[in-house]
């Protein structure tokens, strides 16, 4: 069986049961291009369910998420969404959406700790489809113009040995630490500290676990490296950082999968390695999900027919196809579901982003997401900026700040 029909087969079995032949119309909204892996999904969707209309809606990805949780706020919700997964808990909190009708075997189908992304009190909600782990990216040539072999650096001692000397010989930003007032700056943060053993919430208890020996040591080596990073970098948040990179203008920074694409002309030299590991801790990633979304509605048939949607989209060969042609993280262990050899395997770029996922730790999940990234950005403007105390005091702080996000 070839991988496209095997692909079908699982998505086919997992929305098997037809739905009522009542008339239902079901609404998607869909940041981005509607991908023709989707259109297909739907479209059989519609024949193996006959009555069940879907309106297919693609969404700039500037203001998708911003309609779909508009329209359910006034009272007339699509009936799923393509939304990032921090909104998740604030969604679920209004009464907007409903949990997410995952299976144990399909559940047993996901990478290790992708549903965590998606988990609050016992329940997913949301059916996590776009996913990303991270690594750091390295310019060699500047590596070895500032004398010295270009290789992966295993720990944080070595990654700042490796900044300072492109600092000091090439003149150029020998490391990117983002800054700005951006979910990046709180998301780059995460990668170090999940590489030191650090958390910020206990998944059992909920409560808030920031104020930590391994968040001081995080912090602390901000503090360190930043001599040797950007100039002005609360200034910068990690996507404006691809460009210096592509100029020469930067030895190294941490990104997704997709950065080899956008380096691969003008930084061919490049390479690409496990996030170094912090003295607390061995290397590891954050867990970043978007999902699709099922809003709560009036008609309980409406609302069964969107679940069997959603199941649809993010399985099978729209699943794969998204992972694959979007150079995302695999969301799936699609071994499992008869892949002969899926995309990530034997590759060893991938293999640096897929073995990140068994050490990572999630996107924290609370219902203010601003809060929470504030008090990361406070935390780490404050050690760059020189202000507001000590790496202890600003991890003390951030630890009280963190105490009062719900």
């Amino acid at each position: 069986m070839n991988k496209t029909k095997t692909l079908m087969v699982a998505a086919a079995l997992m929305g098997s049961s037809a739905l009522s032949a009542s008339a239902q119309d079901l609404s998607f909204i869909m940041c981005g291009d509607i991908r023709p892996a989707d259109q297909a999904t739907i479209d059989q969707f519609q024949v193996d369910n006959p009555g069940v209309k879907v309106t297919m809606e693609a969404v700039p990805w500037g203001t998708c998420q911003d309609k779909s949780m508009t329209l359910a706020a006034a009272g007339d919700p699509v009936s799923v969404a393509y939304i990032g997964s921090r909104t998740l808990l604030k969604l679920s909190a209004e009464g907007l959406i409903v949990p997410a009708e995952i299976s144990e075997e399909a559940a047993a189908n996901y990478q290790p700790g992708v549903l965590k992304t998606v988990s609050s009190g016992g329940k997913y909600w949301g059916y996590p489809h776009a996913f990303s782990t991270k690594a750091l990216y390295i310019n060699c040539d500047l590596v070895v113009a500032a004398g010295m072999e270009c290789k992966a650096p295993a720990t944080w001692a070595d990654m700042i040995a490796m900044a300072k000397a492109i600092k000091e010989t090439q003149n150029v930003a020998g490391i990117g630490i983002a800054g700005k007032d951006f979910d990046n700056t709180m998301h780059m943060f995460l990668d170090f500290l999940y590489s030191n053993g650090g958390t910020v919430i206990d998944a059992a208890t909920g409560a808030p676990t920031l104020d930590s020996k391994e968040t001081r040591e995080t912090l602390q080596m901000y503090a360190d490296i930043l001599p040797y990073g950007i100039e002005g970098p609360t200034a910068w948040e990690r996507d404006q950082m691809k460009d210096l990179f592509n100029d020469g203008k930067l030895g190294m920074y941490v990104n997704g999968p997709w950065g080899r694409g956008q380096h691969a002309e003008k930084v061919p030299n490049q390479m690409v390695v496990p996030v170094p590991a912090g003295p607390s801790g061995v290397s590891g990633t954050i867990l970043i999900t978007d999902s699709i979304a099922v809003f709560k509605q009036e008609d309980p048939a409406v609302e069964a027919a969107a679940q069997k949607l959603a199941q649809a989209l993010t399985s099978g060969a729209a699943q794969y196809d998204l992972d694959s042609t979007w150079g995302l993280t695999p969301i799936l262990q699609y071994e499992k579901i008869g892949v002969e050899k899926p995309f990530y395997v034997d590759d060893p770029f991938w293999k640096i982003f897929v073995d990140g996922i068994s050490t990572g730790g999630p996107e924290p999940l609370v219902s203010d997401f601003k809060s929470l990234q504030g008090v990361f950005t406070n935390m780490i403007q404050g050690v760059m900026l020189g202000e507001g105390g000590t790496v202890d005091e600003l991890v003390t702080q951030a630890g009280v700040e963190l105490a009062e996000v719900k």
